[in-house]
């Protein structure tokens, strides 16, 4: 990961300081700005690996930033982890709604936020899943190409919405996803899902995979998650 470019969009200096000391130390090259509006040219001069956004900026706010980035094609990619010292579940599930994939409160751990920038770009770019990629998760197999699962080689029958949304959860394990992003990650055109059956889904599907099924974890307020181990 070294060399790996990282944006800061923060108005507050001494937090831009103590984020510029903390990433170059671990190797980053950083940049930084104190505005909204400066922070839509940066994105488009840096191309950065990597934004750690404030919400609460002067003039257009971070949402706004994040919703403005993530509408262009070409910024998808990038991850983005609001900082902010609003942390109620409301502001989370707006910030993880308008794009971030990740949600850090302040006052933050300089070495957790660290890890937690450190597994985003693990992710190497990839928004959510690959779709050709099998995963075994001790004695559960999940077959993206044939659409099938199998517990120690017996199959699990799952419908289309269930299959699609395990695999997304279990592509990404310890992240959180809301059922706004579920839907959008499931939705076809034969295949309508609301917010409200998501919840049914889940049911559902924790049923079909029995033992499996407490991997599968409810983050109150926000949506569901994929447990890293048991």
């Amino acid at each position: 990961m070294k060399d790996k470019k990282i944006l800061i969009i923060e108005d507050e200096e001494d937090i831009i300081e103590l984020l510029k000391y903390n990433l170059v130390k671990s190797g980053f090259n950083v940049t930084y700005v104190m505005s909204g509006e400066e922070a839509l040219n940066a994105v488009a001069k840096e191309n950065p690996d990597l934004i750690l956004l404030d919400l609460m900026l002067p003039g257009m706010d971070g949402l706004e930033v994040c919703k403005i980035i993530k509408k262009d094609s070409e910024n998808l990619q990038i991850p983005v982890i609001m900082l902010t010292a609003r942390g109620e579940e409301e502001d989370i599930i707006k910030g993880l709604e308008a794009g971030a994939d990740d949600y850090v409160t302040k006052p933050f751990s300089p070495k957790i936020l660290l890890a937690r920038i450190k597994t985003v770009l693990r992710r190497d770019g990839k928004r959510y899943y690959n779709p050709d990629s099998t995963i075994q998760i001790d004695r559960l197999t999940i077959n993206p190409e044939k659409h099938e699962v199998a517990i120690d080689e017996s199959p699990v029958k799952l419908s289309y919405s269930e299959f699609k949304a395990l695999h997304l959860l279990a592509s990404n394990r310890g992240w959180v996803f809301t059922r706004y992003q579920i839907i959008d990650a499931i939705k076809s055109d034969e295949h309508c899902v609301t917010d409200r059956t998501v919840d049914v889904l889940l049911v559902g599907l924790r049923k079909k995979l029995m033992e499996f099924s407490s991997y599968i974890e409810t983050v109150r307020g926000v949506g569901y998650r994929f447990k890293d181990s048991q």
